[in-house]
C-alpha cells in the first residue's frame, strides 16, 4: 500500500540547485519514491491509484521532509575515543589515541558494544548512509557490518588495511591483509543485504606498501568494488609519502589503480593543482571533514576550489577526529570553515590594509550548497546517487522527517527556505522525529 506525505517537501537536484515544495505531496510504494510534487490530486489521478488504497501522512507547518544525511566518512571504532586529543596533531594522535583504541577491538564484545551504540547514535543524528572505517580485525568488522544490517542502516564498511608504519601491536602482514580483505569480501556478500557493501580500504598510504597498494587496488578492480582513503591531510603526512614513494599523494594511490569513479578521499586539505586534476581525470570524489581539519590542527580546506575545479565533493564527520557524529553539526563547521575563508581573502585582518590572500571572486558556500554537500553530494562522491541522496522517483525513501518546533515552538510560520536554514543553525538530532531507509522507519514515529 502506498504511503502519501502531504506538506512541505526539500531536496537538491545538484549543488546549485535547491527544490522545494510548501504543499507538496510525496507518495511512497515499497521503499521507493514514485511520485513528488505540488499537484497532488493530478498526480493521483495520471497514477490510477485508488484514493482509498494508501495511507496519508500530514506534517504540520513547522515539520518537512528531507533526504538523509550521507557522512562520507567515518571511523566507527574511534566512537570510543570521541572528544579526545583535540589538540594533538594528527600522526601524534594517531600513535597515542588511535592505534591503541582499534587495537582493541580484536574483543569481540567490546567491538559489538562499540559498534551498536555508534550506528544508533549516526541514525539517530540522521545518517541514513555512512561509509565506515572499522579496524584491521576481521572479525569484528564484519560484527559492524552485522549491526548495520540489523540496524537498517545503508552502509559502506572497509576492514582497514595496514602493514607498515604502524605500532607492532596493530600491524598486518601483506598477506593478512590481503587475504582478510577478501575474505571480507566474500562474507559481506553472503550476509545478502543490498544496504551494506564492502570498501576496499587502505589506511592511508603510510600504512601501506606499494605492493600492498598495488594489490588492494587489484581486488577493487576486479570485484568493481568501493575505495576509500585518507588524502593530503597533513603537511607532515604529506612530506612523509614524497619520501616514502617518491611522488605525489595522488599518485601513489594511482600508481597502485585506486582511483577510480567508485574512489573516496578524505580531506584533500593540501592537494596540490595537478593532484586536483588527476582525482577529476580519474572521477575521485573528495570528503570534506571540517572539524577534524581544525581539531587535528590540519588546515583549512578550500572546498570552492575542489568544485570549481570540477571534483566532487562530500561531507564527512570523520570521528573521532571530529567531535560529533552528527552530519548536521558538520554542515555548521563546512559554512564556518568557508567564511573564516573569506575572512583571509577579503577582510583586512592584520591591519595591513590588504586580504592575506586576496581574491575577491571567493564566494562562501551558503546553508544550501553545504546542505547538498550532505546529501546528494555525500551519495554522488560515494557512487550512490542512483539509489539515493534526493528524491528523484524511482530512488529509495532515505528520508528524515524534521520538526523545528520540538525545542520551542516557534511565534510565527516559516517560510520552506527559513525551516531549512533554522533547523540547519538550531537543530539537532531532536529536531529530527522520524528516519527511513529504504522506505523502513528506523528511528522514530510519525
Amino acid at each position: 500500500m502506498p504511503t502519501v506525505y502531504r506538506g512541505t517537501i526539500v531536496h537538491t537536484k545538484s549543488l546549485n540547485e535547491f527544490e522545494s515544495f510548501n504543499e507538496g505531496f510525496l507518495a511512497v510504494e515499497n521503499g521507493k519514491i514514485i511520485g513528488i510534487g505540488n499537484d497532488f490530486n493530478n498526480w493521483l489521478s495520471s497514477s490510477k491509484i485508488d484514493r482509498d488504497s494508501f495511507t496519508e501522512v500530514r506534517l504540520s507547518k513547522f515539520q518537512f521532509l528531507s533526504p538523509g544525511f550521507c557522512d562520507g566518512h567515518i571511523h566507527a571504532p574511534q566512537y570510543a575515543q570521541i572528544g579526545l586529543g583535540m589538540s594533538v596533531p594528527l600522526l601524534d594522535w594517531l600513535n597515542a589515541y588511535t592505534f591503541p583504541t582499534e587495537a582493541k577491538y580484536v574483543d569481540k564484545e567490546f567491538a559489538l558494544q562499540i559498534y551498536r551504540n555508534v550506528v544508533k547514535a549516526t541514525l539517530r543524528c540522521g545518517t541514513t548512509l555512512a561509509s565506515y572505517f572499522a579496524t584491521n580485525d576481521l572479525g569484528s568488522t564484519l560484527i559492524l557490518a552485522e549491526e548495520a544490517a540489523r540496524q537498517g542502516q545503508r552502509a559502506l564498511i572497509g576492514k582497514v588495511c595496514s602493514n607498515c608504519n604502524s605500532p607492532d601491536f596493530y600491524v598486518e602482514t601483506t598477506d593478512e591483509s590481503v587475504d582478510g580483505t577478501q575474505a571480507f569480501v566474500t562474507a559481506i556478500r553472503k550476509l545478502n543485504n543490498p544496504l551494506v557493501l564492502p570498501t576496499i580500504t587502505p589506511r592511508f598510504a603510510l600504512s601501506c606498501s606499494k605492493d600492498l597498494l598495488q594489490k588492494l587496488g587489484d581486488i577493487a578492480k576486479q570485484n568493481d568494488l568501493h575505495v576509500q582513503s585518507h588524502i593530503s591531510e597533513n603537511l607532515d603526512e604529506i612530506e612523509a609519502v614524497k619520501q616514502i614513494f617518491n611522488t605525489s599523494y595522488a599518485s601513489a594511490y594511482d600508481d597502485a589503480g585506486l582511483l577510480t569513479k567508485k574512489t573516496v578521499m578524505a580531506h584533500g586539505v593540501h592537494l596540490q593543482d595537478d593532484e586536483i586534476a588527476l582525482l577529476n581525470q580519474r572521477g575521485t570524489a573528495i570528503i570534506h571533514c571540517p572539524a577534524s581539519n581544525t581539531n587535528l590542527n590540519s588546515g583549512i580546506c578550500d572546498v570552492q576550489r575542489l568544485i570549481k575545479a570540477g571534483l566532487t565533493v562530500g561531507l564527512g564527520t570523520d570521528v573521532s577526529g571530529g567531535n560529533s557524529v552528527s552530519v548536521l553539526t558538520a554542515i555548521k563547521r563546512a559554512i564556518d570553515v568557508s567564511k573564516h575563508l573569506a575572512f583571509f581573502k577579503k577582510q583586512d585582518i592584520l591591519g595591513t590594509g590588504k586580504a592575506q590572500n586576496p581574491d575577491n571572486d571567493y564566494q562562501q558556500l551558503s546553508y544550501k550548497q553545504a546542505y547538498y554537500l550532505a546529501t546528494l553530494g555525500g551519495a554522488k562522491a560515494l557512487a550512490l546517487d542512483h539509489i539515493t541522496g534526493n528524491f528523484s522517483v524511482g530512488k529509495d525513501f532515505d528520508a528524515l522527517l524534521v520538526d523545528v518546533s520540538v525545542l520551542e515552538k516557534p511565534h510565527r510560520a516559516f517560510t520552506v527556505d527559513e525551516l531549512l536554514e533554522k533547523f540547519i543553525f538550531t537543530g539537532d538530532d531532536r529536531n529530527i522525529k522520524a528516519v527511513f531507509v529504504a522506505g523502513n522507519l528506523v528511528k522514530g514515529s510519525i
